[in-house]
């Protein structure tokens, strides 16, 4: 198809491939404006719930109003900008406590368009000044959520599975053996531990049992691994030498741009864990990795481990992995009498599924 352009030009047809190319440019040009100017209008907002807040703070103190003086300024700002939403009187109390939560830490006032808080939608603001105490957390929050894009439901889960205290502490040799940029990211993707509360199992469960249920709540898994992962399959099938191997589940990280192998075990970690993952992630670089795809990394989950046996086994490893325990719920032993007497969490399953 061909398709003209001004008269003007010296040109009057462009090939499609060209003109795509083109279109593309300007689109992303555009979108890139559009995000600035959204980016722009929200920081502004913010400034003014900063300023607004301030001013009610000071003349608190300088006037000692009350309540009731709030309620009565909600009420006339909401009668004033009638188009206008945010005035509330939940909103002007929230405008208050987002001032004294950071008042301290903007001092002077230039520092204000430094902190986080500032580039992030308000309703994430509310969540984060309204849920955690610590300013370190909340600037934390605030800055990973401007890093990965967190919405503002992603922000109530990485809060309510407290991902500050669990993020970037697994034993591993990233720092080591990936690039400095990609292994900053790699860090930061791992955890420890990994919370999977959403699975309940026996006290002696197999490592079977624990990957059965990891993909049954695979959208739960998933979350709880974080954001990036794109699952590609469980038991995965390599096959070296006329020798089958499988891998216990095998992801995409899509930021990281490389794959990413997990290893399930129920038992404290041992040293020897370490040599079949670096087996694995050769197969994985030689078998699976693309043009553009960096090395694999690898994650051993194990109930429990020892950081310093840890530490020593990735020493001389050259392929990049992670070590890092996991918590599920555990099914409480019943009496033998009352075992025999009560169905099997196999049976109940089949009976919801009739």
């Amino acid at each position: 198809m061909v398709t003209r352009i001004i008269k003007n030009s010296s040109r009057t047809k462009i090939e499609p491939s060209e003109y795509a190319n083109l279109l593309k440019e300007l689109k992303e040009k555009i979108a890139t404006c559009q995000l600035k100017a959204a980016l722009a209008v929200n920081k502004e907002l913010i400034k003014l719930y900063w300023e607004l807040g301030r001013e009610i703070v000071t003349r608190q103190k300088k006037e000692t109003w009350g309540t009731k003086i709030l309620e009565t300024i909600a009420k006339d700002l909401q009668k004033y900008f009638p188009g206008i939403k945010g005035f509330s009187r939940s909103n002007i109390f929230r405008m208050r406590a987002f001032y004294l939560t950071y008042a301290k830490v903007a001092q002077p006032v230039r520092q204000l368009e430094k902190l986080p808080v500032f580039l992030i939608p308000w309703g994430h603001n509310i969540v984060i000044f309204q849920r955690l105490n610590s300013i370190k957390e909340k600037i934390w929050y605030a800055n990973m959520t401007i890093e990965h894009g967190w919405s503002r439901s992603f922000l109530e889960i990485a809060i309510n599975s407290n991902y500050f205290a669990r993020y970037g502490n697994a034993v591993t040799n990233f720092k080591e053996r990936l690039p400095d940029a990609q292994s900053k990211l790699a860090e930061q993707t791992i955890k420890d531990p990994y919370n999977f509360d959403f699975l309940t199992l026996s006290n002696n469960y197999k490592e079977r049992e624990l990957e059965n249920g990891l993909i049954k709540h695979i959208e739960k898994f998933l979350i709880e691994l974080g954001q990036g992962f794109s699952f590609v399959g469980r038991q995965y099938h390599l096959e070296i030498g006329n020798e089958d191997y499988y891998i216990d589940l095998l992801f995409y990280h899509l930021k990281l741009r490389c794959y990413c192998v997990i290893e399930l075990k129920n038992t404290k970690f041992k040293p020897e864990y370490v040599g079949k993952m670096n087996f694995y992630l050769s197969i994985a670089d030689d078998l699976l990795k693309k043009k553009g795809d960096n090395p694999s990394i690898g994650l051993i989950l194990c109930k429990t481990k020892n950081t310093f046996t840890a530490e020593y086994a990735l020493r001389d490893i050259h392929k990049p992995m992670g070590i890092s325990e996991y918590e599920v719920k555990i099914l409480e032993s019943l009496p033998d009498d009352l075992k025999s007497s009560l169905p099997s969490i196999e049976e109940i399953e089949e009976q919801l599924t009739k």
